[in-house]
């Protein structure tokens, strides 16, 4: 998803930015949020239930046949439901949404950003299949900033990748948030770096 130099140029952002707050900044990106293993079943399932009626109506097919052709447009969906690409299309927007939403919060809690000592850590995910990002902040920072702060971060990454930009649309938003930071929450004394600064790939 990104080169080792890619990477590097993302990991030196996150260090620009927090030199200016207390906050801490972590950035996890995902090549997918979810198997959907449960997907193929469900239109294979729904395939199979509609097959017999255009049969029923239209012809006349015994049941040992129906239930043959119904069983094997189950089996056709099935398959086809296993190639991952077309997996991903019979998804519903919704649903690719809510498990990007499930798995940032996920790697929220796992990365120990709610263990700081300001409570200031901000997580930017990045589902790359589901074509979606998310900006968490802890407890300090996330009743202070405007969610459309947030979402202005966002639209710009989303954007970013859409014309190819990865590495540029993870520095620019790194850089933003930084700066939301900077002004929510300044550099203390003594403070010190709590989080690894290392882009996290999944």
């Amino acid at each position: 998803m990104l080169s080792g130099d890619e990477r590097l140029r993302v990991e030196t952002a996150i260090r620009e930015a927090e030199r200016g707050t207390a906050g801490e900044i972590v950035v996890v990106i995902a090549r997918q949020s979810s198997g959907y293993r449960a997907i193929p079943f469900l239109y294979a399932l729904i395939a199979a239930l509609l097959a017999p009626w255009p049969l029923i109506l239209w012809t006349e097919l015994g049941p040992v046949r129906i239930f043959a052709a119904q069983l094997g447009v189950a089996i056709l969906v099935l398959a086809l439901g296993v190639w991952r690409p077309l997996r991903l299309r019979l998804v519903p927007g919704a649903i690719k949404r809510a498990r990007a939403r499930e798995a940032a919060q996920h790697e929220f809690v796992s990365r120990g950003m709610a263990d700081t000592r300001g409570r200031t850590g901000v997580l930017l995910y990045v589902s790359a299949a589901e074509h979606h990002a998310e900006v968490i902040g802890d407890v300090a920072i996330s009743g202070r900033v405007p969610e459309e702060e947030w979402r202005a971060v966002i639209e710009s990454l989303v954007a970013a990748f859409a014309r190819g930009a990865r590495v540029e649309g993870l520095t620019q938003a790194v850089r933003a948030i930084g700066a939301i930071l900077s002004r929510h929450a300044p550099p203390e004394v003594g403070d010190r770096d709590e989080l690894s600064n290392r882009v996290v790939l999944l």
